[in-house]
């Protein structure tokens, strides 16, 4: 997490992968549902379509914590650079108030380097709260986007 204003996020993580693939995985519901969530949640529910305006929703679970849903509208999409997003817990309150999402994507080296922003929390506390969760749902988007990328050198396409 870099430094930020205590009502922010912001995370970075490279990929061994090419924007282009990156982006694709972001744009695919069907990618997408393989990938989101913490580790130990599976996603259960995805509704999402990268088109400026569309509401999207989605649910995980996990035995730990049982069923959480999300959903938010997709703002703005720029292939291959960013995607601005709402995100609200199903059961969004004062604490846990909807957010905007920004998620940014650049080449490096070949692999892409993903930042992700989230903001306003309502305090410093709740946004730490939230640094476990994304990052390891991070965890598991890298895993599964370096694989794709080593399929597709090898021929695979999806």
């Amino acid at each position: 997490m870099s430094a930020v204003g205590i009502d922010e996020l912001l995370i970075a993580r490279e990929f061994t992968a090419p924007v282009e693939l990156v982006f694709r995985l972001w744009q695919s519901r069907d990618h997408m549902i393989r990938w989101w969530g913490p580790e130990g949640f599976t996603a259960i529910e995805f509704d999402w379509e990268l088109t400026p305006g569309r509401p999207w929703r989605g649910a995980m679970t996990s035995k730990e914590y049982g069923v959480s849903r999300f959903a938010g509208i997709i703002r703005q999409v720029e292939a291959n650079r960013r995607i601005v997003f709402t995100f609200r817990w199903g059961d969004a309150t004062e604490v846990h108030p909807e957010t905007l999402v920004t998620v940014t994507f650049a080449e490096k080296d070949g692999g892409t380097v993903q930042k992700f922003h989230q903001t306003p929390f309502t305090s410093e506390a709740i946004r730490d709260s939230h640094v476990g969760g994304w990052n390891s749902l991070f965890n598991k988007q890298q895993i599964y986007f370096e694989n794709f990328a080593v399929a597709e050198q090898n021929g695979f396409r999806a």
